[in-house]
């Protein structure tokens, strides 16, 4: 599923950068941004939370 997140964000980026070189898409482009970014820092998140020692300590 992390991954899945991680292609996602990806083609985000991609779209993004296509629609602010050619100008297609105006301002709205960059929720393409925002969304790609908000998709990485929710696995960056999870990853943190699943690799806690804490979580370690109690298995």
């Amino acid at each position: 599923m992390k991954n899945l997140n991680y292609i996602i964000a990806l083609i985000l980026i991609i779209l993004w950068v296509v629609g602010f070189f050619t100008h297609i898409g105006g301002v709205s482009v960059h929720f393409l941004l925002i969304g790609a970014f908000t998709l990485i820092l929710i696995n960056v998140i999870s990853d943190d939370i699943d690799n806690s020692p804490q979580q370690n300590i109690n298995n």
